[in-house]
C-alpha cells in the first residue's frame, strides 16, 4: 500500500498539505491553506476552506463544509451533512476581521445533520447526537442531543 494520499480525479485539491494514506473522494474541494492529516477519509461532496486544520485518522462524511477557524483533532468522526458555522452575525458581503475558532477535540463524534455554532469546543471523546444544535461548549465524554443540545449522559457510563 502506498503512503501517498489518494485523490479522486474529480476532486479539486489545491492544498499541498494532505497527509499520507488520506483518501479524498469525488466532488471534494480543498482550498490551498487547509491542512489535512494522515489516514483521513474525506467523503464526496465536501468543501474545506483555507484556515482549517484536520488531524490524523479523521472521517468527514458526505455533504460537510469545513469553514475557516475549524480545528478537528485526531480520531474525530463527522457524520453526513453536519453543519459547521463560523460567523455569529452573518451578513452578505460583510466579513468579520477574524473568524472564531471552533475545536472538536480528540476522538469526538458528531452525528449526521448536527449543527455546530461558531467558537464552541466539543470535548475529547464527546458524542453529539444526530440533528443536535450545539450552541455552547460540550464537556469531554458528554453525550448531547436536542436543540439546543443538552447533556443526557457520559460516554464512560456506557462503556464507550
Amino acid at each position: 500500500m502506498s503512503d501517498q494520499p489518494y485523490i479522486h480525479a474529480l476532486a479539486d485539491v489545491q492544498s499541498l498539505r494532505i497527509g499520507e494514506r488520506t483518501r479524498v473522494w469525488q466532488f471534494v474541494v480543498i482550498l490551498p491553506g487547509a491542512a489535512i492529516g494522515d489516514d483521513c477519509n474525506i467523503c464526496s461532496h465536501c468543501f474545506i476552506e483555507n484556515d482549517v486544520v484536520v488531524g490524523d485518522r479523521v472521517t468527514v462524511k458526505s455533504g460537510v463544509q469545513l469553514w475557516d477557524g475549524l480545528r478537528l483533532e485526531d480520531d474525530v468522526f463527522v457524520g453526513p451533512n453536519v453543519t459547521f458555522t463560523n460567523d455569529r452575525f452573518p451578513r452578505s458581503r460583510e466579513h468579520p476581521g477574524a473568524f472564531p475558532q471552533t475545536y472538536v477535540r480528540r476522538g469526538a463524534s458528531i452525528g449526521g445533520g448536527a449543527t455546530i455554532l461558531p467558537g464552541v469546543e466539543i470535548g475529547e471523546r464527546a458524542m453529539v447526537g444526530a440533528g443536535a444544535v450545539v450552541t455552547r461548549d460540550v464537556a469531554p465524554r458528554a453525550i448531547v442531543v436536542g436543540s439546543p443540545a443538552k447533556v443526557i449522559g457520559y460516554a464512560d457510563a456506557l462503556g464507550s
